[in-house]
This record gives structure tokens, sequence and C-alpha cells, in this order.
């Protein structure tokens, strides 16, 4: 029994959801509009302001299924409605960010900078204050995209169990290493 599955979505207020021909779901709200491509067997049930997914059989396949297209319906409701924001924070003496028409250049104390374009859904913006770790803010309305996009920033330099250094999620925990301790004479 899919936990996740069988959990109603409830649409809140500005928001609208359609299913159209070869079970696409568009969801339009405030901030946007969101289509999702649903496997045939997987039926999704608009009631009023409820959204139900259903799915024919107990198949391992159509469980997973199930969980998935539920989770990903609630994920572009969500977005429309309030968005996403991740915040990734850099730490490294010399290290930079900084943003320009949604291109985003890094100084990560390679021999040259890196330049990232960043697509066009995302709204793009770097702070760096005095006595602060610079930061790099990405804003918009699709879940994945923003994940995939933070975890392609985040590998530039991937932070180090030593000293810290690297980029990382504000608020992440790094699991620090003790380092070599001094030989005694």
């Amino acid at each position: 029994m899919s936990r996740i599955g069988n959990k109603v979505i409830i649409l809140p207020s500005g928001v609208s959801v359609s299913v159209a021909d070869g079970n696409v779901v568009s969801v339009k709200g405030p901030k946007g509009t969101l289509s999702q491509v649903v496997d045939s067997d997987i039926s999704v049930e608009i009631e009023g302001s409820e959204i139900k997914v259903k799915r024919p059989t107990e198949q391992k396949r159509h469980k997973a299924l199930h969980g998935l297209y539920r989770s990903l319906i609630n994920n572009m409701i969500i977005g429309v409605h309030a968005g996403y924001k991740k915040e990734l924070e850099i730490i490294g003496v010399g290290y930079k960010a900084s943003a320009a028409n949604n291109v985003l250049e890094l100084q990560l104390g390679y021999s040259h900078n890196i330049f990232m374009a960043i697509p066009e859904e995302i709204k793009l913006s770097t702070t760096s204050e005095k006595g602060q770790n610079p930061k790099v803010i990405l804003e918009g309305i699709d879940k994945e995209l923003i994940g995939s996009v933070a975890a392609k920033i985040k590998s530039l330099r991937k932070v180090e169990p030593y000293k810290g250094k690297g980029i990382r999620f504000v608020g992440e925990v790094i699991r620090r290493k003790a380092g070599k301790s001094a030989s005694k004479k």
C-alpha cells in the first residue's frame, strides 16, 4: 500500500489543474504554468479542490509510479503557488560569486574563473556581505530543475572534510575529519 500515493492533494486558491489527452497534467498558478506527462496506467482524478492519483493493480511497478506521480503533481502545485528557493554558501579564502544576465561567475581557487549559464526559468542572485560567506540564491517554480542546477553548482567545488572549504547548501552539516596529529619526539 503506497502511503504517499493514497494521500489526497488539496488545491490552494488561485491554482487550477487540468488533465489533457495523453494523460498530460497541467498546473496553472500565480507564478506560472507547469505540465507533466503521467504514465498511461496511472489515473488522475480532479474532484472540486481535491486531486486523487489512482493505480489499476497492486503490481510493484504500479505502486512505484503511484507515489512518484502523486509527488510530482504535488511539487508542481507548490511550485506555481509558492515557488522554490535554494541557497548555496561558498566557503573558502578568495572564493567569490557574481551574477549578470543569468550567467553565474565563480572564483573557486582554480587558475581560471568558471562561467555557468543558468536556465531562463530560474531567477539567480548572489549576495556577499562583509564578514559573511558569499551566497548564491536560486528561485523558481520547477523543483527538479532548481535541484539539478544547485547540484551542478555544488559539484564545481565539493566540500572537503578537513577545513570545510567548498560549496554547500545553507544549513548543511558537513562531517569533519581531525587531520594529521603532530608526531612526538
